[in-house]
């Protein structure tokens, strides 16, 4: 690889090139994995290299599988397609994307100024019809998102019978059972790809009317913190909350029926949130996950136990109440194949809810803060209105009313799209992969997840076309040592960190969106080029505001999250909003990467919770058990413990 230019100081001055990293010995031929066009390609070297890319770790924190690539393909794509051809947002065209040794990189497409500014009358007239009838819209959203849902649900990947039924040759049907098999596939792809436009159809816009008033504020009042313009927006009423909410009131019940002892016994059969252990599903129900289907499993037992306790019917129905829709939720963010479901496994929301009765049993309080959280926006946003005059206080509540109003759909997408709909559209996957499985075609239920989704669609074709021959298909000859090959590199992929960012970086970063949500800085590039330092300092961006000291908790995955302790400080490379349970067990949050607008620092603002996003360093840098202050105000941790 080539040398990388350095300062006098010996800081870096670029990042490495796409076309210049090597492979980890073992992973040579990792190309082969991915799909041609979200591959850096030698022929477009010169282009490649000249644009910026990052690593976005906050959404694909992991190596992909091949068929994983389904995500970051369609939200690149469902992303560009309202910026640039629905709303012609003025600043901003679409984000490429690129997967290279595993991750996932983009590079954001700017807008030359002339053609920004002839957008802008189309923009306000588009935007403006969507913010005029935000409301009126949003309700035919969630009805389409919804009857996405239903249709994704009844899709069935069911064996090919011996013979169609005598009864279509009666009727002169003509078609075969492969006939809807293979549609089913194909109709599979295109409701995710339906799914992940109605994803962007509000949010770009959200993003967008909250810039507004964040820029105004900037301009009106030339101090304010970016914490300040958040506080603005604080305290609303999510749907991405009514998960964590919904477990709360589970517990509540629990200990006014007198059944708390059943939750929080240690007996056997009971496992806390984050275990692998097998869950159980609903009567008629393929299984979900990559463990065991139906059958007795410790949340299943727990479930069972309680039903026997007096009281205990009323309890499940509520369980079950809660459980549709609100339990179509990820420990992870929806984006990977093997995320676990509260739905499919009750040890997960189990392991919550008897966390929440021991804080009830101590006397703890477990809601929101709500009430604070609206004090506190009101009184800061009558501090800065009254600083206006008449004209401008007019624009300002006119701005901060619609940057409200939007906002919520800023997280409650969240829910409908990456947890509900990606859950179902997951399972989906994995019955398929499982009736290839059982025809030979891969040993593990879920290998499929190691073909791209154009090979899925070649390996169905091939059991389907076997099977209405009368042969044998190809696949199981082909695949299995295929797969494994595919294993073996993805595993070794996974045991390197990737890099931050690929190429030379602007000599300024001022896009607003890559700022806000990932926390993409120039202080933040400037601290990945120049390397680990052995200071007790981090910086990253003033997310939540508040400062706290304590023991921190490295946690690289919903798997771990079982680890943490009351009073410990989460540090994670990236949280997940469905992560807000365990936000009542510590005293505040550090991430690698992360804006005032990231998932991370909207959960700890509405969770009360000091937080630093954006570090780029802070899992690697801290240790399990340090001790650490984080300074959520000033956007500061300091290692109080150093080697």
């Amino acid at each position: 690889m080539a040398t990388q230019p350095r300062t006098t100081s010996g800081a870096r001055r670029t990042f490495p090139s796409p076309h210049e990293l090597p492979a980890p010995a073992g992973a040579e031929d990792w190309r082969s994995l991915y799909p041609y066009s979200v591959l850096f390609q030698p022929e477009r070297r010169a282009a490649d290299e000249a644009a910026f890319w990052f690593c976005d770790s906050q959404h694909w924190p992991t190596v992909l599988k091949p068929f994983e690539t389904i995500g970051p393909e369609l939200a690149a794509k469902c992303l560009g397609q309202f910026n640039t051809r629905h709303f012609l947002v003025p600043p901003a065209s679409g984000i490429e994307c690129r997967v290279h040794l595993g991750y996932v990189y983009l590079s954001p497409i700017s807008v030359p100024p002339e053609e920004a500014a002839a957008r802008v009358p189309e923009f306000l007239r588009r935007a403006g019809y969507y913010f005029e009838h935000w409301d009126a819209l949003l309700d035919n959203w969630k009805r389409k998102v919804l009857a996405t849902i239903r249709e994704l649900e009844a899709i069935r990947f069911a064996e090919l019978p011996d013979a169609q039924p005598y009864e279509e040759i009666e009727r002169g049907v003509g078609l075969d059972a492969a006939d809807a098999l293979l549609g089913d596939y194909d109709r599979l792809l295109a409701l995710c790809h339906r799914a992940w436009q109605y994803h962007f159809e509000f949010l770009n816009l959200g993003y967008a009317a909250y810039l507004d008033l964040f820029q105004a504020c900037r301009q009106w009042f030339p101090d304010i913190p970016d914490q300040g313009i958040s506080a603005m927006v604080q305290g609303v009423d999510m749907e991405l909350f009514r998960p964590d909410d919904e477990l709360k009131r589970l517990a509540e019940l629990a200990v006014e029926l007198g059944l708390e002892e059943l939750l929080t016994s240690s007996a056997p059969g009971f496992s806390a949130p984050g275990s692998s252990a097998p869950g159980s599903v609903r009567a008629g129900e393929p299984p979900s996950g990559p463990g065991p289907g139906p059958g007795p499993g410790p949340g299943h037992d727990t479930l069972a136990a309680i039903a026997r306790a007096p009281q205990g019917g009323v309890w499940l129905d509520a369980w079950e109440a809660a459980r549709d829709p609100w339990f179509n939720f990820t420990s992870g963010n929806g984006f990977y194949s093997d995320d676990r479901y509260w739905r499919d496994d009750p040890e997960l929301p189990l392991g919550y809810i008897r966390d929440y009765v021991r804080r009830l049993r101590r006397g703890e309080r477990i809601g929101r803060r709500l009430a604070e959280l609206v004090s506190e926006r009101d009184r800061i946003t009558g501090e800065y209105a009254a600083l206006l005059d008449p004209g401008r206080r007019a624009d300002f509540e006119a701005k901060l009313r619609l940057a409200r109003q939007v906002y919520p759909y800023v997280e409650n997408h969240n829910f409908y799209i990456e947890h509900w709909t990606m859950g179902v559209f997951w399972r989906k996957v994995r019955q398929l992969s499982a009736l290839l499985q059982r025809a030979g075609f891969w040993p593990g239920e879920n290998d499929m997840l190691y073909l791209t989704r154009d090979e899925a669609r070649g390996a169905l074709f091939d059991f389907a076309a076997a099977w209405a021959q009368g042969s044998a298909p190809i696949g199981p000859a082909y695949w299995p040592p295929e797969v494994e090959r595919r294993r073996r590199i993805v595993e070794v992929l996974a045991t390197r960190r990737p890099q931050p960012a690929l190429n030379r970086p602007p000599e300024a970063v001022t896009e607003p969106f890559s700022i806000m949500l990932w926390g993409i800085t120039s202080e933040r590039v400037r601290s990945w080029l120049a390397g680990p330092t052995t200071g007790g300092d981090l910086t990253g961006m003033a997310a939540s505001p508040g400062c706290a000291d304590g023991p921190a908790r490295i946690v690289h995955s919903p798997a771990e999250l079982d680890l943490v302790r009351d009073g410990e400080i989460l540090v994670a490379p990236v949280t997940a909003p469905s992560w807000a349970p365990v936000f009542g067990r510590i005293r505040a949050t550090v991430t690698d990467i992360g804006g005032v607008m990231s998932h991370a620092a909207i959960v700890c603002r509405e969770y009360s919770l000091p937080a630093v996003t954006g570090t780029g360093t802070a899992s690697t840098r801290i240790r399990t058990g340090q001790r650490i202050r984080v300074d959520g105000t000033a956007g500061t941790v300091t290692l109080l413990d150093l080697d």
